[in-house]
């Protein structure tokens, strides 16, 4: 069994994380550190969790775990790896921003199964691309990966309310979130960055421009994105493309059919859908932003650092109906 460390643990993530990790095979919760809810069990916040198990929130670490999932707020978690202390073979996997951009002095690889599946498999530190990230990655891999991102990509996408995190603010209040549509962080979202940086490992020198829109949905879950961009060929060419691609991906599937979010809610997979009109190949591309976006990708991740079957404790279910 592979013994667990969560800190804070009383955010969405966590709280999927728990769900998932409570009916993996291979998996033992050690502890779920917060120091909001110490004391507290953690059905109280994770009120699905209740019958499910006993564990206790507390504050404090078990050091000798074998991986820990760091689920802060952005900038958090390097902090706190300079306050706490953890085993030499212990594993961590970050869920924030804050080691997403890799370098010489970042020991952390970014989790992305689809690109870095074998470097994943080696890694002890894995950084947990974002929700909209992974939308947009898995969007445009393939082209990258084929040098076939010749001009500038225009991106639209909406998420779900969960995406803005357990803290309320003024937009996410039911009350305003209901019968309701809003534009935010146009052309400036922090996720851009680690897409930008990710495409560019794959086509060397690519530098044009992403134009992201970002937007507000009235749902709790999911992530609908699309992305245009000129392509030299035709609809077969790019399926082809992208079926190779994905060929061995454990959860991203490519479909000529209409594609919703009800395919996607609540399980770890990402569904993409290619069209072609004149010039522009249209991709869409629909994930749940606290499973395939967060902590489902982060078990996948966790899953390929131990040598376990990728899509074990994964093969969940949708809410479609």
């Amino acid at each position: 069994m592979i013994s667990i460390g969560i800190i804070g643990g009383a955010g969405y993530t966590a709280g999927e994380l728990l769900r998932i990790l409570l009916n993996h095979p291979q998996a033992s919760i050690s502890f779920v550190y917060s120091t909001s809810q110490a004391g507290e069990p953690v059905y109280k916040i994770h009120q699905d969790l209740l019958g499910d198990t006993d564990v206790m929130f507390g504050q404090e670490i078990v050091p000798d775990v074998d991986v820990v999932f760091l689920c802060l707020g952005h900038g958090n978690s390097s902090s706190f790896l300079k306050q706490h202390s953890f085993s030499d073979h212990t594993k961590i996997i970050d869920l924030s921003t804050d080691f997403r951009q890799e370098g010489p002095d970042n020991p952390f690889v970014y989790g992305l199964p689809e690109f870095k599946n074998q470097r994943i498999r080696q890694a002890d530190f894995v950084a947990n691309p974002g929700c909209f990230a992974t939308a947009i990655n898995l969007a445009l891999l393939p082209l990258a990966a084929a040098h076939r991102l010749k001009s500038g990509v225009h991106l639209n996408g909406v998420t779900g309310s969960t995406g803005a995190g357990t803290s309320l603010s003024p937009t996410s209040h039911f009350s305003w979130r209901d019968s309701n549509f809003s534009t935010y962080k146009a052309f400036t979202h922090q996720h851009m960055e680690e897409v930008s940086q990710q495409l560019g490992q794959w086509q060397a020198g690519f530098n044009e421009d992403l134009y992201f829109i970002p937007n507000r949905g009235n749902f709790s879950r999911g992530i609908h994105l699309t992305a245009y961009t000129d392509f030299e060929g035709s609809l077969r060419q790019a399926i082809d493309l992208y079926n190779e691609y994905y060929e061995q991906a454990a959860f991203t599937f490519v479909t000529q059919d209409e594609i919703h979010l009800k395919q996607v809610v609540n399980t770890n997979k990402c569904l993409l859908r290619l069209q072609k009109f004149g010039s522009k190949l249209l991709v869409t591309s629909v994930l749940d932003n606290l499973v395939k976006g967060a902590s489902g990708q982060a078990v996948q991740n966790m899953n390929l650092m131990f040598g376990l079957e990728e899509t074990s404790g994964l093969k969940l279910k949708a809410t479609y109906h």
